[in-house]
């Protein structure tokens, strides 16, 4: 798994986010504001791009209503290397398996 930080403007927030559902490799999406997490979103593997965008439309009204709210914020962004996600048992189905008896 691999982490990597962006820094955006509230504007481009929403658009962001859609992009990084769009790219499906995307394991979780953290939007911090000022040193503070303000969102945590946990993304799903595998599912379709229609699918995606009509899933997440309730998180990106959030996100569109966090972007309202603040000028500039980062992005950390945890991506599944491709290994780990061709490996159905791999650490990060087990790490699903964890988020999904979370919620």
């Amino acid at each position: 798994m691999s982490e990597e930080k962006v820094s955006v403007s509230g504007g481009q927030l929403v658009d962001k986010m859609k992009e990084l559902i769009h790219e499906g490799n995307v394991r979780r999406v953290r939007i911090i504001h000022d040193g503070r997490t303000l969102v945590d979103v946990p993304l799903t593997l595998g599912v379709p791009v229609a699918a995606a965008t009509v899933a997440w439309a309730p998180v990106l009204a959030a996100v569109g209503a966090i972007a309202g709210l603040v000028s500039d914020c980062s992005l950390e962004i945890e991506r599944v290397d491709e290994k780990e996600k061709d490996d159905p048992d791999g650490p990060a189905a087990q790490q699903s398996a964890g988020d999904a008896t979370r919620d």
